[in-house]
Formats: structure tokens, sequence, C-alpha cells
């Protein structure tokens, strides 16, 4: 028995030796693994040409985390197989079918995916470099890259994954390769492009979504320079900014929508015009705002006899000045299609600001001198017109007097678009609210741009909550709601009435955009914190501020 023991205490001695696991006890372990050599020699140069793996050796056991994410090589190699995939290995390696290029710097970088396998403390952005000819490449370009409107997540809320790519001066560029040197930014928006060869380049910045290692157009933001870069020295400081990337007008579908049909595009188009082919409908409005990418198309159903009991196909021709088709739709007149107007704002207004509502069709007349506005059972003076900017809405001015409760009524019939008016009528009770609940924000522009420009300030999504389009060297915001915000300038440089995105399918920069940050804030754009009753007074030199080289 005592010998049965001794075989079973030893058994299980053995079986714990071998494991691979955390230990028990102990200070924790934060040393990263530690590389202690590779099927490449120490020279790391004049590498065979048809060598089909890489094997890196550790002096601990390490997995691979998010691999796929991470690593990039440079120039592009597809590799077949990457071991360990999950388990735990004290060595990694990679295999590949491909037969290297001649004297060429290769570069594979890892990223921060190799970790130990019991703590998994990364070896921070790891790199291993060798080359086919007879010495390694060693010039780079490190800079920083960035939302230049200041957004720190991508359209979908998703955290950025931006990357910087080189691409090689060709008489024909082709952005859907991937990029012959790639890396990929820190959480910082810090890059380097390392062991690169002298030559000419183009260089891109993109918010590698699919993490495709290539900028998809339309999809994902980008940065680019206008200017080739002749590569014969080292480059550090650049600066790089994405934008939004500008799509190609494209028709995306035409479907039923209240008072009509609704018909999308992609790219927003300046100019759509639209015209029914065929008898129905015969009498029709259209209405779209210059770079808007939807166009609505007004008809009276029943007058039209369109879709009264089964879907009735409808055809329409579109025109954007670059591209042009007939398209359908299959219609049926809903049972109800009534126009209703809402408060979708706020029912407790700012000082000095005036009451607005909204409908569910476009507003094309409105009848104010049948309508009535009340506090303390007082008639109230006003004045009523349709928005200029967004002709579903309807602003009422008055002298609202803060602290003091109104209420607007809209009887039935008294607002009209162009086939239908308000069939109920809608009482609107709001509040004025007391300056005391607010607070003011100036900012002092010191050396201002030449032409026009938005001041936005911005929530915690980075969307516009106020802005005002000026030329003032002072511009003053009152009655804000407290809270932190953002502050932007965009510039007007055409002078159009709008700001201009970058396009990259013709290398078209952006106009001009600033974003407000004070000197050794190290938490981004700079928050402005409006309180109740507080006045805050910025200055504001934009010709501080460091632009991208293009």
């Amino acid at each position: 028995m005592k010998q049965f023991f001794l075989w079973l205490f030893s058994a299980l001695v053995l079986v714990s030796c071998a494991r691979v696991g955390s230990p028990v006890g102990g200070n924790k372990d934060t040393i990263p693994p530690k590389m202690i050599g590779s099927n490449i020699d120490t020279s790391r140069v004049n590498v065979p040409r048809d060598i089909k793996k890489l094997r890196i050796d550790f002096d601990e056991y390490i997995t691979l985390k998010d691999i796929n994410k991470n690593l990039i090589i440079s120039p592009p190699i597809q590799y077949t197989k990457i071991i360990p995939s999950s388990i735990g290995n004290k060595y990694l390696q990679i295999e590949w079918k491909d037969t290297l290029q001649a004297n060429t710097t290769y570069n594979f970088n890892f990223g921060n995916s190799v970790v130990d396998l019991n703590e998994s403390n990364p070896l921070p952005y790891f790199n291993f470099a060798f080359s086919t000819g007879d010495k390694i490449d060693d010039l780079y370009i490190s800079g920083t890259i960035s939302d230049a409107l200041g957004s720190e997540k991508n359209s979908e809320g998703k955290e950025r994954n931006l990357v910087v790519g080189l691409y090689q001066v060709q008489d024909t560029m082709n952005y859907r390769q991937k990029p012959y040197y790639i890396t990929k930014a820190d959480p910082d928006g810090y890059f380097e492009l390392n062991y690169l060869t002298p030559g000419k380049y183009r260089i891109i910045g993109f918010d590698d979504e699919n993490s495709n290692s290539i900028f998809d157009t339309g999809k994902e933001s980008v940065a680019f320079q206008k200017n080739v870069i002749d590569l014969q020295s080292s480059i550090s400081g650049l600066k790089l900014r994405t934008f939004t990337s500008k799509r190609e007008v494209r028709y995306k579908e035409i479907a039923p929508d209240t008072g009509g049909v609704l018909m999308t595009f992609e790219g927003n188009p300046e100019k759509v015009i639209v015209k029914t082919v065929g008898d129905k409908p015969s009498d029709y409005k259209m209405t779209h705002h210059p770079k808007s990418d939807s166009v609505r198309i007004w008809f009276d159903a029943e007058k039209e006899n369109i879709g009264a009991n089964v879907s009735e196909n409808i055809r329409f021709s579109y025109n954007t000045g670059s591209k042009q088709d007939t398209v359908s739709v299959f219609y049926k007149r809903p049972a109800k299609d009534d126009m209703t107007v809402a408060n979708p704002f706020t029912n407790k207004l700012a000082p000095e600001t005036d009451f607005k509502f909204s409908s569910n069709y476009i507003i094309d007349k409105i009848q104010p001198e049948n309508w009535k506005l009340v506090s303390d059972s007082i008639t109230q003076d006003f004045t009523a017109r349709i928005s200029e900017t967004d002709s579903t809405q309807v602003i009422i001015r008055s002298n609202f007097a803060p602290g003091k409760k109104y209420q607007l009524t809209v009887p039935k019939n008294t607002v009209l678009s162009f086939y239908n008016r308000l069939s109920e009528s809608v009482r609107f009770d709001f509040e004025a609210s007391k300056p005391e609940e607010f607070g003011s924000f100036t900012a002092n522009i010191v050396n201002p741009p030449p032409h026009k420009f938005w001041i936005q300030l911005l929530n915690e999504k980075n969307e516009p909550v106020y802005q005002k389009y000026t030329n003032e060297p002072v511009v003053r915001f009152k009655n804000l709601k407290p809270g932190s915000y953002k502050v932007r300038m965009l510039v007007d440089n055409n002078d159009n009435g709008f700001w201009d995105g970058a396009d990259f399918s013709t290398e078209t920069l952006s106009e001009d955009v600033y974003l407000y940050k004070k000197a050794g804030d190290k938490e981004g754009m700079t928050k402005v914190n409006v309180r109740p009753m507080w006045e805050i007074n910025e200055n504001w030199d934009i010709t501080k501020e460091e632009q991208p080289v293009n």
C-alpha cells in the first residue's frame, strides 16, 4: 500500500511539472515574453528568396492575441498558416507560399499580439525584419493620425482601427491593392513605418474597419497628401488627418413614404431632376436640398387613383448630372396618410429663443391668423413662419417671458402641404425658462480666417448642438444648457455656404477645419464646461494650430 501511495504521489508531481498554467502564489508575473532566437541567422540579411516560413522562439510559453487584426507584413505576403492558434507554445511560426522579392527588406509587425500564456503580458510593438539583399533598409516615417473633425469613434460608434500605408509611385496607382508598406497606429494615433527603402511614395491613412488592409472608398475615412514623398532620409513628425470618404453619387432605392415616395442616393448629390415616366402621377412636387441624399416626391394618391385596392407600379426617371436612369416602385395607397404636427424638440425654451414644431409633410402654407397663443389666460402677440432651412418646421416668435407657461393652439386645416392639410386641431404646451438656468461662452478668434466660418459647440457624440455662421472675430453663444462642449471651426473657403470635405478620388483636399485645444491638454480637444450663470471667455489663435502638410 505504501508503494501505491508513493507511486501516486510521484505521478501527481510529474503531471504538475508538465502542466502549462498559472503558478500558485507568489508575485504576479509582469514581464513580457523575450525573443531568444529564430530560424533566420542573426545578421538577417541575404535570406534565401525561397524560404517559406518564419519561426521565432521565446523564453516562455506564448499565445497570439487578435493576431489577424494586429499582424501587418510589409511588403505584403499572403500567409497560409500561423502557430500558435489558441493554445500556448514557446515559438510562433508563420508559413507562406509566395517567393520573396529580391533585395527587399521585409518587416513583420505583430503590434501587441504576442503575449505570455499565463498573465497575457504583451511584448509591446514587436517587429521582426530581415532582408533578401545584403542590407536591411533603415529609413522610417513617423507621425500622428487623427480624425480631422475630432471624432474618436467611427460612424458606427466603434473604436477606430487606424492604419497608415505607403504606395510606390507608378504611372497608374492602384489603391485597391494593399500598400507596399503598412503599419497600425497606436491608441494615441502615433505611427511608425520602419525598414523603408529609398524611393517615391504616396502616403494614405484610413480607418480599416474590416481589417483587410485596403482602403474601401466611400465606406472608410481617409487621410492623404497630394504631394509625393521622395524618401531619401527618414521623416518624423508627419501629421495626417482623416476625413469621411466621399462616396460616388449612386442611386440607392425608391420606396413608398408619407405623402408619396422617397428616393435615396449615396454620395449626396448637389442636384437631382426627377420626372414621371407614364401618366401617373400627373400632378406631383419634388423636393431636394443640395447635397442631401433624399428626394421626396409628393402627390395625391387618391386624386390620381393610384394603388386604391392593389399595388400599382409607378415609374420615375432621375438625373444627377453624372448618373441618370429610370426606376419603379410598387405603391399602394395607405389606409391613413394624414398630415400631423408635433413638438419633437423641447417644451422648455431657453431665453431669447423661438418655439418650433414640425410636420410629417413638407409645409407649403400656414394660416397663423387662425392660431392662438395664450399665457395666464391672456392672448399673446406672435409671428409665425416656415423655416428657411427645413420646410417641415414652423418657427413661432414672441416676447416669451421667463418662467411663464404658454399654450399654442393650431386648428385643423391651418397648416397646408402641397396635397394635404392638418386634419386635427393641436395644442402645444411649453414654458419659457429663466436666464439663471443657463450659461454663456464667447470665443475671441485671434487671426480669424479670411472667409466666413462655422463655430460649432459639440456634444459627447461629436454632434453640433449650437453653431453660428459668421466672419466676426468675436462669437458669443448665450443661453447655453449646462454641460461640457467641444469647439470646432469649419471654414467656408469657397464661400458656397457648405463645408466641403475631402475627395480622395480627385485628390481634392477638404476646406479648413480647426479644433479648439489648449496647449498641454493631453485629452484631445479641450472641453468648455458651461455652468448656470457663468460667462466663459476664451481666446483662440487658429494660426497656432498645426495643420497637415499637403
